[in-house]
């Protein structure tokens, strides 16, 4: 399930950013588009919409540095649903913070439907906002790992030329340097093999199967993601995650290439 799945804690200098971040967010949407009847306020509006800035920021400071630190001691599996209903507490928090301080410069009598439309506003513009950075922070980080797996020889094979065979009769056998090998795809019969020659990428089709090829090119870095596709991993360009596992993007071709939710593991613990 994609919210059973681990979600990584920002480090504690990045969690300070965040801080200031949304403490700037509310304090420009409160200065400059006056929401909420906010223009109507008599006082000196650039210091209470400074004031709201700080009461954000030091209710995020103390969720992101007192509480999500309490709460990672006692759970072992830090979620994405279980970051995301911390995210959705904060914002309570801070609505209700922000209120309280609302109803002071204004006079506004404790009602529980004023603390809801604050609430409302606050998640209005918060679920926006956390959203996009969490999205943001789980693909960065699933695109961190993916690189962390990545033990790359390239300058240990520069001079490996490799043969892959074509099994029919007449087939002529590809000659390539290792290096230039950026993957397999297996089409039927056939296997499309993609490779790099004079800087750009090219295919060639043989007779042959994913196994023989991976007998022809027995080295670690070579692997199979996918049942019909092998992948050279010092070629991996680029990598993300989505629901089936990872697409990777080797060299400079643009095809992307998966890595099935079945070879994840096997891959982690092959490269890794």
């Amino acid at each position: 399930m994609f919210l059973n799945r681990l979600y990584p804690l920002p480090l504690k200098t990045n969690r300070l950013k965040d801080c200031l971040m949304a403490s700037l967010i509310v304090f420009a949407l409160l200065f400059f588009l006056q929401p909420f009847g906010f223009n109507t306020y008599g006082g000196n509006k650039l210091l209470v919409s400074a004031v709201f800035g700080i009461i954000t920021f030091t209710c995020q400071a103390f969720f992101e540095y007192v509480v999500i630190d309490l709460l990672t001691r006692h759970i072992k599996r830090w979620t994405i649903l279980v970051h995301a209903l911390t995210i959705i507490t904060m914002v309570l928090f801070i609505g209700v913070c922000n209120f309280l301080y609302f109803a002071y410069i204004s006079g506004a009598p404790l009602r529980f439907k004023y603390l809801m439309g604050f609430i409302y506003s606050a998640f209005a513009f918060g679920a926006i906002i956390t959203s996009a950075l969490m999205a943001w922070n789980y693909n960065v980080y699933l695109r961190n790992k993916m690189e962390e797996l990545l033990d790359k020889n390239t300058e240990e094979q520069k001079d490996i030329v490799v043969a892959i065979h074509d099994q029919t009769v007449r087939g002529k056998d590809l000659e390539i340097k290792l290096n230039d090998f950026l993957y397999a795809e297996a089409q039927k019969n056939n296997v499309r093999v993609c490779y790099m020659k004079d800087g750009e990428a090219e295919s060639k089709e043989i007779r042959s199967t994913l196994t023989s090829i991976l007998n022809d090119l027995p080295y670690k870095n070579v692997f199979q993601c996918h049942r019909s596709f092998l992948v050279n991993v010092n070629n991996i360009t680029a990598a993300k995650g989505n629901s089936n596992g990872y697409q990777l993007q080797v060299g400079n071709c643009k095809e992307s290439i998966p890595v099935s939710r079945t070879y994840v593991p096997k891959l982690k613990a092959f490269i890794g």
